[in-house]
């Protein structure tokens, strides 16, 4: 496959990443955790993207790869900020499968 295939195919996954994110996320975690837990998602997601777009010898190839990776990462961050944080989405998924903390007597 092209670059341009990775880079498509990195850009759809980032753009559904925050839901699967916002499951791992919790509401009390710290801007700065969220932050880190979504980048790290992304390049884990990015490398498997490229693995299963173009197969493993992909990575000996950098530019493509950086360009794939960078993809996910600008996608999910961009689909987060003006979809599924607007609409509530990703904090419901956040709230919904959070533990819930025991009542203290």
């Amino acid at each position: 496959m092209s670059t341009l295939d990775s880079i498509a195919a990195g850009s759809a996954v980032g753009s559904m990443l925050p839901l699967l994110t916002a499951v791992v996320q919790r509401p009390q975690w710290s801007v700065r955790a969220k932050k880190i837990v979504a980048v790290v998602t992304a390049l884990i997601a990015g490398v498997v993207t490229v693995a299963y777009v173009d197969g493993p010898e992909q990575f000996q190839h950098g530019l493509p790869t950086l360009a794939t990776l960078a993809a996910v990462l600008a996608a999910s961050q961009s689909a987060y900020d003006l979809v599924w944080k607007p609409t509530s989405i990703a904090p419901v998924i956040e709230s919904a499968t959070s533990p819930k903390e025991a009542p203290t007597a």
